[in-house]
């Protein structure tokens, strides 16, 4: 039975709708504006006809899956704060008091928090519990998980985000936590390019110039020990990946499947789409990129998945933070194209 699910999900990702699409354009065109002059809102209202079929798809029930997790890697030293930091951020959030809360809020859109692997046994209310390990293994000494285990997380994110979609949803933001997470996201690019690790391996939470250093020789000793096959998404995944990165682009995956919009976040969020993208390329149809990320290998994901980030904002807290800020431009795109007079209507001349 194993891969079933991901299996059937991946044959149900279509490509987008040419037909719509043009549709959308010409109407767009045919607004009060010079053509073309609401850039990437026009560039978003296209592409979300193209993934719907309808002129006038709807994003008015946001949600937003934070998948939480944990990795053996830290006990390499490659991060600024310890690892009960995940626990203890995963309580914030259930209490409402973390960014992704307050900005979530702001925008109403309802925050949902997954344990897919968190290294400890959390007991809160409102947490859905779907851990699939304890958190990785150390990816400096071997595969972060097995395969079954990497299907495993993938597959928790396509159940939770076809829940959602089943439930109405049609905007899905991506967003994550867990400590140590940018050096599996680092590892996982580094493994799909041959970028230097100078452009792929960042600070993180905050690290110096030291830890830096060495954050690049354990990236560099994963990809030695563990040699993931680049044409293989699962087996790049379960040796130098994380749990919450599979969940991710579990719900990247189902997401496209349902033809609905996903909210591309930061590094760890790009990381999960180069994985997604790897398992079906056509996925990156349906991803809606947010923002660009501090981290410097943020933006040459960005290039491989063909996407072009909307905010730049100087930010790298992860949790999801752009994807909800990004969810505002979605739904202003959605009411250009459906709110704004034509020339005709408005007898403005053109």
């Amino acid at each position: 039975m194993e891969m079933e699910l991901l299996e059937k999900t991946v044959a149900e990702i279509d490509k987008l709708n040419e037909e719509k699409m043009a549709e959308a354009k010409q109407r767009l065109d045919s607004l009060t504006k010079p053509p073309g002059s609401l850039g990437k809102l026009e560039e978003i209202a296209i592409k979300l006809a193209g993934m719907s079929g309808e002129l006038y798809p709807k994003v008015d029930k946001k949600v937003h899956i934070v998948m939480a997790g944990d990795h053996g890697v830290v006990s390499e030293g490659v991060s600024a704060v310890s690892q009960e930091v995940t626990i203890q951020m995963v309580y914030n959030f259930l209490n409402e008091g973390a960014a992704i809360n307050v900005l979530a809020n702001q925008v109403g859109v309802d925050v949902t928090i997954i344990d897919i692997g968190v290294a400890g046994e959390l007991d809160a209310e409102g947490l859905i519990d779907k851990k699939v390990k304890l958190g990785t293994d150390n990816l400096a000494q071997g595969p972060a998980m097995d395969r079954k285990e990497a299907v495993a997380s993938i597959e928790t994110g396509i159940e939770v985000v076809t829940e959602m979609i089943e439930n109405g949803a049609n905007l899905i933001g991506t967003g994550e936590m867990g400590i140590g997470n940018t050096t599996p996201s680092s590892a996982i690019l580094a493994a799909i390019t041959d970028l230097s690790l100078d452009d792929t391996v960042g600070f993180g939470t905050g690290i110096d110039d030291d830890q830096l250093e060495k954050k690049k020789e354990i990236v560099a000793q994963a990809l030695e020990v563990n040699q993931p096959d680049v044409n293989d998404g699962l087996d790049v995944l379960a040796k130098v990946g994380g749990l919450e990165i599979g969940g991710m682009a579990g719900v990247m995956l189902g997401a496209a499947a349902a033809n609905k919009p996903v909210m591309v976040d930061g590094f760890i969020s790009g990381a999960a789409a180069l994985i997604a993208q790897k398992i079906e390329p056509k996925v990156t149809d349906y991803l809606i990129p947010s923002h660009k990320s501090v981290e410097p290998g943020h933006i040459r994901m960005y290039e491989i998945l063909g996407l072009e980030p909307m905010l730049d904002m100087d930010m790298r807290l992860g949790e999801g933070t752009g994807a909800v800020l990004g969810m505002n431009l979605v739904e202003s795109a959605t009411r250009i194209i459906s709110q704004m007079a034509t020339f005709e209507e408005a007898q403005v001349e053109h």
